[in-house]
């Protein structure tokens, strides 16, 4: 077995979650970053903007602001972010 191979951990979420979570818009998403942390990078310009935390994490978001996203993109999202927990999406407000 090689061990410098990374282990990829899979996220599910219940569907209790992803009822609160599947219309979450662009706008949401972008609250619930600048809640945790996260700035946006401010030289870039048009409809991709990067969001940098100051502990490195980075998520790139494609800004349309009143457009939801599809359930595959916004899991990978969710991931990106490290919001892996129902506890992470509460921390945030994007579930109750």
């Amino acid at each position: 077995m090689n061990s410098t191979r990374a282990s990829l951990r899979v996220v599910t979420y219940p569907k209790h979650i992803w009822r609160q979570i599947k219309n979450t818009t662009c706008q949401d998403l972008v609250r619930a970053l600048e809640r945790d942390g996260f700035k946006l990078y401010p030289e870039r310009k048009g409809a991709v903007r990067l969001y940098i935390h100051p502990d490195g994490r980075q998520v790139t978001i494609h800004w349309h602001p009143h457009k939801t996203y599809r359930p595959g993109l916004l899991k990978k999202l969710l991931e990106d972010v490290g919001w892996t927990t129902a506890d992470d999406l509460r921390r945030v407000g994007l579930i109750k």
